[in-house]
């Protein structure tokens, strides 16, 4: 099982990202408050051993709010999880895919984008099933795939 360490909001396209503590997941939405809202991709999700590999591959040491991705989540490997369901306390949020780095990875750090491009690299996204209120610290658990 593990973490949600961090929560970030976007309220504009390409604008910053804001921490919280605590946030609204609305379902079939994403992010209450959230720049990007409906269709697959309502959640961005990170994982912070990624991005530590990352920071040590490219002898970078960004925060990884630069990844610009919603959740930080640790002790949960997201690769291949592809339909899978991820469960954020009481919240649950369908895989849909993996997200790919952009352009901005290479303004933040030269390097980062290339080394994010391999084996979910750059997170995964996906779309509120089961809404609710998460809260740093929540538990986070990669549901079994369905057989």
């Amino acid at each position: 099982m593990g973490t949600l360490e961090q929560i970030w909001i976007k309220r504009v396209t390409r604008g910053p990202m804001d921490a919280v503590a605590e946030a609204q997941l609305d379902e079939g939405k994403g992010l209450a408050g959230n720049a990007n809202r409906g269709g697959k991709r309502q959640v961005t999700i990170l994982e912070r051993e990624a991005w530590e590999s990352h920071m040590a591959a490219t002898g970078g040491s960004l925060d990884p709010v630069r990844r610009r991705a919603n959740l930080l989540v640790s002790g949960c490997d997201l690769k291949n999880s592809r339909g899978r369901v991820l469960r954020v306390g009481e919240c649950r949020i369908r895989i849909w895919g993996e997200t790919k780095p952009c352009e901005q990875m290479e303004e933040a750090l030269p390097g980062l984008r290339a080394v994010m491009a391999d084996n979910w690299g750059g997170g995964a996204f996906g779309e509120v099933l089961t809404g609710g209120t998460i809260r740093r610290g929540d538990a986070v658990l990669l549901e079994p795939a369905e057989s």
